[in-house]
């Protein structure tokens, strides 16, 4: 970095951040001085420590700063947590922080209350809509799915009621109640009992389910009432059960309740197989009271406007906005400045109504940060988490122009980013390395752009500045056969017919919102999915017959509680466990490899449940979790870390990188084999134990390849990835695409929804849709391989290729 030896003090209108001895996770006293009102990018490979001096450090700072200031009350809880390890950081501005990580949405949370886009609908139709002659006004609540006044009082304002028949609940008539005829009940003793009550209220639980008579039929499914009863079980051998009071509850009534109620994610998804869900009968799935959809502006009711793609959404309202002034006016300008700001951003494709859970995590740090560019804040720090992601280059432009707008209104914008033509267009560039975990954590160069050009260790300087040497072009691969997919039809793919040859490397691209994830994720996975599993076929398709194996790696998380990490998922920590209970020590103790799991009682810390931290409750602010004071954030009681394998507890091993613990457990071989798919696919910087929660969209999709890969492989397996190189360094990238054209090179194909253009123009063939986004998308615009891609007119991705291509050569 420059003159590292300085140690300037901070002046008055310092025009920069300075930090001072940053030692938040790996880095290693870091010093940094960054400059405000400009555009820093922090870059390095994955586990570097950027986001650990952006996030961790910096942002960290400003907001334990923002909290020391207007809560007293907090402040004592706050220390808890633990402010952020660095010695001084001076001219820190407020902070504001749009990051990746999804919250937990529900059903009801839209495109539309993430934006506020929906309020001020709600309020353009109370104020300025079309009332049916004699209508009484309604207040904007009555215009909410949401609010009592609005929801349509048949389905909640969900728009979809959930039923069940006979049908769902009794697929196989031909069986008898005690022969498991309501495949709806629950397995085991409560399903025993359920029968046994029916026995004992006198209906024949062994008479094949379609012979009983109908009103017997009905009642056992359908009935409201509980009848308690005194049951007298069968005896069994060697086994005694005495009468007991039994409830019965009906097969409709045992679903709905568990759908609706159970903590359980399976029981809810067993019930959700024999649930029948249709558009809501009384508003047409449009979830609103019949009043409120019976005012109109523009001549559409309310959800007709907000199911249209934002983009179409602002030409329906700008007419209004030019009318002149009054109420109407003024709501439809507002809404369509808004709707441009998002459109600009490459999400017109998408709506008002459309669920937050079906949005990427880099669609909703993208709607944030329009909601940011309006809200007219200045003089803040915006730190972001890799903006770039899952934008095609052609929505990279707008991007920036977004983030220039929001540092022309006086921000400053501290940006982790990957994305190489994002890193140049930047004032300044923390670059962090030289590599991961214990192998990074210094800056090795702060300045502008051009001087990384200098800095021989950084593995960035190459992406940033091609020298030429770029790898030679891959000859594409001859395909083993190909995979015929015929009128394919779901979201905004109409009749499409695609071939996927097998064999090769396919990458899927196009612009947000094209259909790739829809025809790759969906059309192309499901119907290989049902060939597999025998069912009915989801469209129709040839080929089939040459995949005899599925693998779809998405970027879901590997578990949504800290108690999942990487050790645990990929099988790693059995074997660590069984290597604990093998030593002397843990013999002698009589501990078994049960002892050594923070998930049960015996080895766990009791105070905190194996968590290794307690949740900490604010008042009026978002809750914290601090360490656990009992066992210090380790997660298990003193007795069992008293044993340890070469010196080391097994806290302390969970605690290690996966590149630590290659070198710890070398001659462990059910460890060995884990540990080195990890290395294979860029994850040697994550901790054995760091929880699925703190993981990236990008590292649980690399943890679950990396668990694919340590299976013993055969052929003809279609490997379906969607985006596998968000959020990787460009040297990264290169890492994990060895290990995949590795496993076509063994028989296997692997099909990529992919933006990264050096990805693209590595593979066998390209697929690419569009021309654009939502409505405007779901064509093929070119198949080919890359060369052949890259001519093609109309394509939006072919410029970019062919660019990608020239630097291959």
């Amino acid at each position: 970095m420059h003159d590292p030896a300085a140690r300037p003090e901070a002046r008055p209108h310092d025009p920069y951040v300075r930090v001072r001895g940053a030692r938040e996770h790996n880095l290693k006293a870091v010093d940094a001085d960054i400059p405000r009102d400009a555009l820093v990018v922090f870059t390095g490979v994955s586990g570097s420590g950027k986001s650990s001096l952006a996030f961790g450090t910096l942002y960290a700072e400003a907001q334990r700063r923002y909290f020391e200031s207007v809560a007293p009350y907090a402040r004592r809880l706050i220390h808890q947590v633990g402010a952020p390890k660095v010695e001084e950081i001076s001219g820190l501005p407020p902070a504001v922080a749009l990051e990746q990580r999804r919250s937990t949405p529900t059903s009801r949370s839209s495109l539309g209350t993430v934006t506020t886009l929906s309020n001020s609908l709600r309020m353009l139709f109370s104020r300025a809509g079309s009332y049916p002659e004699g209508a009484v006004r309604l207040d904007s609540d009555a215009f909410s799915p949401n609010t009592a006044a609005g929801a349509c009082p048949a389905c909640h304002g969900l728009g979809r009621v959930h039923e069940v028949t006979e049908e769902s609940l009794v697929p196989d008539p031909s069986l008898s109640v005690r022969d498991g005829a309501i495949a709806a009940w629950p397995g085991a003793w409560q399903g025993k009992n359920l029968r046994d009550i029916l026995d004992t209220l006198g209906y024949d639980v062994d008479r094949p389910w379609r012979d009983l008579p109908r009103e017997d039929r009905d009642w056992i499914l359908f009935t409201d009432e509980q009848p308690v009863v005194t049951v007298h079980p069968v005896r069994e051998a060697d086994r005694i059960q005495r009468p007991y009071q039994g409830t019965y509850m009906s097969a409709r009534r045992y679903v709905l309740h568990t759908f609706a109620d159970s903590k359980s994610a399976a029981l809810r998804a067993r019930a959700e197989r024999h649930l029948v869900s249709r558009d809501c009968p009384v508003c047409a799935g449009r979830r609103l009271r019949p009043e409120a959809l019976a005012v109109t502006f523009a001549g559409h009711d309310i959800a007709a406007l907000a199911a249209l793609p934002l983009a179409a959404l602002a030409r329906t309202l700008r007419p209004a906005a030019r009318a002149g002034e009054g109420a109407a006016t003024a709501l439809a300008r507002d809404l369509v400045a808004r709707i441009e700001v998002l459109t600009e951003l490459g999400l017109g494709y998408l709506s008002v109504d459309r669920p937050t859970p079906t949005l990427s995590s880099g669609e909703l740090q993208r709607l944030r940060l329009a909601t940011q560019l309006r809200s007219g804040l200045f003089g803040v720090v915006y730190v972001l988490d890799e903006p770039s992601a899952g934008l095609h280059p052609a929505d990279s432009a707008a991007l920036l122009t977004v983030l220039d707008r929001l540092k022309a209104a006086g921000n400053s914008l501290f940006v982790v980013e990957h994305h190489m033509d994002v890193v140049r267009r930047a004032d300044w560039i923390v670059d962090v390395g030289p590599e991961a975990g214990e192998h990074g954590g210094r800056v090795l160069y702060s300045g502008p752009v051009a001087g990384l050009a200098d800095v021989a260790e950084s593995a960035t300087r190459r992406f940033v500045f091609p020298d030429g040497a770029a790898p030679a072009a891959r000859t594409p691969r001859e395909p083993s056969g190909v995979l015929r997919l015929r009128g394919v039809t779901r979201h905004n793919l109409r009749g499409l017919d695609v071939d996927f040859p097998l064999g090769v490397f396919t990458a899927v691209t196009g612009v947000s919102g094209s259909g790739k994830s829809t025809l790759v994720g969906q059309g192309l996975a499901d119907t290989v999915a049902a060939h597999l599993d025998g069912g009915e076929p989801v469209g129709k398709a040839d080929g089939l017959e040459a995949v005899h194996r599925l693998v779809k790696v998405d970027q879901k998380p590997i578990g949504r509680t800290p108690r999942s990490n990487l050790a645990t998922y990929t099988g790693l920590f059995d074997a660590v466990r069984k290597l604990f209970a093998a030593t002397d020590e843990a013999r002698a103790r009589g501990y078994g490899a049960g002892r050594f799991s923070f998930n049960v009682v015996g080895g766990r810390c009791e105070v905190c449940q194996g968590e290794g931290f307690v949740a900490v409750e604010l008042m009026f602010l978002p809750g914290m979790y601090a360490p656990c004071t009992a066992c210090g954030g380790a997660r298990y009681n003193p007795e069992t870390l008293e044993v340890t394998h070469r010196g080391r507890t097994i806290a302390e091993v969970l605690d290690m990188t996966v590149d630590a613990a290659a070198g710890f457990l070398s001659d462990v071989p059910a460890a060995r084999r884990s540990l080195r798919t990890l290395q294979d696919v860029g994850l040697g910087y994550l901790r054995l134990g760091q929880p699925a929660t703190e993981l990236s969209g990008g590292e649980a999709q690399r943890i679950k390849l990396a668990a694919e890969l340590q299976r013993t492989r055969r052929g003809h397996t279609l490997y379906v990835l969607d985006e596998p190189t968000t959020g990787l360094h460009p040297a990264d990238t290169e890492v994990l695409l060895r290990q995949l054209h590795g496993l076509v090179d063994a028989g296997n194909t692997v099909v990529v929804v992919e933006h990264d253009m050096a990805v693209v123009a590595g593979a066998d063939h390209v697929i690419d849709l569009g021309p654009g986004g939502g409505e405007e998308g779901g064509r093929v615009m070119a198949a080919g391989g890359p060369r052949e891609v890259a001519r093609a007119a109309g394509s939006a991705t072919a410029p970019y290729l062919a660019e990608a291509l020239g630097r291959a050569r």
